[in-house]
Protein backbone atom coordinates (compact mmCIF):
# COMPACT_ATOMS: atom_id res chain seq x y z
CA UNK A 1 0.00 0.00 0.00
CA UNK A 2 3.06 2.25 -0.01
CA UNK A 3 2.25 3.02 -3.62
CA UNK A 4 -1.13 4.43 -2.64
CA UNK A 5 0.69 6.85 -0.32
CA UNK A 6 2.48 8.14 -3.42
CA UNK A 7 -0.84 8.51 -5.28
CA UNK A 8 -2.73 10.25 -2.47
CA UNK A 9 0.28 12.20 -1.19
CA UNK A 10 1.01 13.67 -4.61
CA UNK A 11 -2.69 14.46 -5.06
CA UNK A 12 -2.92 16.31 -1.74
CA UNK A 13 0.33 18.22 -2.29
CA UNK A 14 -0.81 19.22 -5.79
CA UNK A 15 -4.18 20.38 -4.43
CA UNK A 16 -2.41 22.51 -1.84
CA UNK A 17 0.06 23.83 -4.42
CA UNK A 18 -2.59 24.76 -6.95
CA UNK A 19 -4.69 26.39 -4.22
CA UNK A 20 -1.72 28.52 -3.19
CA UNK A 21 -0.77 29.47 -6.75
CA UNK A 22 -4.21 29.89 -8.31
CA UNK A 23 -6.37 30.66 -5.28
CA UNK A 24 -8.35 27.41 -5.64
CA UNK A 25 -7.42 23.74 -5.86
CA UNK A 26 -7.23 22.19 -9.33
CA UNK A 27 -8.75 18.70 -8.96
CA UNK A 28 -8.24 17.67 -12.60
CA UNK A 29 -4.55 18.56 -12.61
CA UNK A 30 -3.94 17.18 -9.11
CA UNK A 31 -5.69 13.88 -9.77
CA UNK A 32 -3.82 13.31 -12.99
CA UNK A 33 -0.51 14.35 -11.44
CA UNK A 34 -1.08 11.88 -8.60
CA UNK A 35 -1.66 9.03 -11.05
CA UNK A 36 1.20 10.19 -13.28
CA UNK A 37 3.68 10.13 -10.40
CA UNK A 38 2.31 6.77 -9.25
CA UNK A 39 2.60 5.17 -12.69
CA UNK A 40 6.04 6.69 -13.32
CA UNK A 41 7.21 5.21 -10.03
CA UNK A 42 5.87 1.76 -10.92
CA UNK A 43 7.24 2.03 -14.47
CA UNK A 44 10.76 2.73 -13.24
CA UNK A 45 10.47 -0.14 -10.75
CA UNK A 46 10.31 -2.54 -13.72
CA UNK A 47 13.98 -1.78 -14.28
CA UNK A 48 14.99 -2.20 -10.64
CA UNK A 49 13.01 -5.36 -9.82
CA UNK A 50 12.99 -6.96 -13.27
CA UNK A 51 13.71 -10.52 -12.08
CA UNK A 52 10.85 -10.54 -9.59
CA UNK A 53 8.49 -8.99 -12.10
CA UNK A 54 9.45 -11.58 -14.71
CA UNK A 55 8.46 -14.27 -12.22
CA UNK A 56 4.94 -12.76 -12.08
CA UNK A 57 4.29 -13.43 -15.75
CA UNK A 58 2.47 -16.72 -16.42
CA UNK A 59 4.71 -19.54 -17.65
CA UNK A 60 2.97 -19.88 -21.02
CA UNK A 61 4.01 -16.34 -22.05
CA UNK A 62 7.43 -16.26 -23.76
CA UNK A 63 9.96 -13.43 -23.62
CA UNK A 64 9.31 -12.44 -20.02
CA UNK A 65 12.03 -9.77 -19.84
CA UNK A 66 10.67 -8.17 -23.02
CA UNK A 67 7.29 -7.83 -21.30
CA UNK A 68 8.79 -6.54 -18.06
CA UNK A 69 10.79 -3.82 -19.79
CA UNK A 70 8.05 -3.11 -22.34
CA UNK A 71 5.36 -2.62 -19.72
CA UNK A 72 7.77 -0.47 -17.71
CA UNK A 73 8.23 1.81 -20.72
CA UNK A 74 4.46 1.81 -21.33
CA UNK A 75 3.84 2.90 -17.75
CA UNK A 76 6.35 5.74 -18.06
CA UNK A 77 4.75 6.87 -21.32
CA UNK A 78 1.28 6.66 -19.73
CA UNK A 79 2.42 8.83 -16.83
CA UNK A 80 3.55 11.48 -19.29
CA UNK A 81 0.39 11.06 -21.38
CA UNK A 82 -1.88 11.77 -18.43
CA UNK A 83 -0.30 15.20 -18.11
CA UNK A 84 -0.93 16.15 -21.77
CA UNK A 85 -4.57 17.32 -22.03
CA UNK A 86 -4.94 16.48 -25.74
CA UNK A 87 -4.13 12.78 -25.17
CA UNK A 88 -5.28 12.38 -21.56
CA UNK A 89 -8.53 10.59 -22.35
CA UNK A 90 -7.03 7.98 -24.68
CA UNK A 91 -4.15 7.49 -22.25
CA UNK A 92 -6.63 6.91 -19.42
CA UNK A 93 -8.64 4.40 -21.48
CA UNK A 94 -5.50 2.47 -22.41
CA UNK A 95 -4.25 2.63 -18.83
CA UNK A 96 -7.50 1.13 -17.53
CA UNK A 97 -7.19 -1.72 -20.05
CA UNK A 98 -3.57 -2.15 -18.95
CA UNK A 99 -4.62 -2.36 -15.27
CA UNK A 100 -7.12 -5.10 -16.08
CA UNK A 101 -4.57 -7.09 -18.11
CA UNK A 102 -1.81 -6.71 -15.52
CA UNK A 103 -4.14 -8.06 -12.89
CA UNK A 104 -3.64 -11.51 -14.45
CA UNK A 105 0.05 -11.28 -13.50
CA UNK A 106 -0.96 -10.25 -9.99
CA UNK A 107 -3.14 -13.35 -9.62
CA UNK A 108 -0.29 -15.53 -10.91
CA UNK A 109 2.14 -13.82 -8.53
CA UNK A 110 -0.13 -14.40 -5.54
CA UNK A 111 -0.68 -18.07 -6.40
CA UNK A 112 3.10 -18.59 -6.59
CA UNK A 113 3.90 -16.51 -3.47
CA UNK A 114 6.26 -14.34 -5.51
CA UNK A 115 8.18 -11.61 -3.76
CA UNK A 116 9.10 -9.22 -6.59
CA UNK A 117 11.67 -7.39 -4.48
CA UNK A 118 13.67 -10.52 -3.64
CA UNK A 119 12.79 -12.47 -6.82
CA UNK A 120 11.88 -15.55 -4.81
CA UNK A 121 8.82 -17.39 -3.47
CA UNK A 122 8.59 -15.74 -0.05
CA UNK A 123 5.75 -13.40 -1.06
CA UNK A 124 2.51 -12.87 0.85
CA UNK A 125 0.36 -15.17 -1.32
CA UNK A 126 -3.35 -15.09 -1.95
CA UNK A 127 -4.18 -13.12 1.19
CA UNK A 128 -2.33 -10.16 -0.30
CA UNK A 129 -4.40 -10.46 -3.48
CA UNK A 130 -7.69 -10.25 -1.60
CA UNK A 131 -6.75 -7.78 1.14
CA UNK A 132 -4.58 -5.37 -0.83
CA UNK A 133 -4.17 -5.95 -4.54
CA UNK A 134 -7.84 -6.18 -5.57
CA UNK A 135 -8.81 -3.05 -3.59
CA UNK A 136 -5.79 -1.22 -5.01
CA UNK A 137 -6.66 -2.23 -8.60
CA UNK A 138 -10.21 -0.94 -8.08
CA UNK A 139 -8.87 2.37 -6.72
CA UNK A 140 -6.47 2.72 -9.68
CA UNK A 141 -9.15 1.99 -12.27
CA UNK A 142 -11.75 4.29 -10.69
CA UNK A 143 -9.16 7.04 -10.14
CA UNK A 144 -7.95 6.85 -13.74
CA UNK A 145 -11.52 6.87 -15.07
CA UNK A 146 -12.57 9.77 -12.85
CA UNK A 147 -9.64 12.10 -13.46
CA UNK A 148 -8.68 10.94 -16.95
CA UNK A 149 -12.09 10.52 -18.55
CA UNK A 150 -15.03 11.69 -16.42
CA UNK A 151 -13.78 15.14 -15.37
CA UNK A 152 -12.50 16.25 -18.76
Amino acid sequence: MKLLVILFGTFILALLGTALVHGKPDFLFSGNLGMAVFILFTGFSHFKFQKGMAMMIPDFIPGKMFWVYGTGVLEIVAGIGLMIPSIREITAILLIIFYVLVFIANINSSKKNINIFKADHTGPGMGYLYRQRIPMQIILIVWTWYFGIYLI
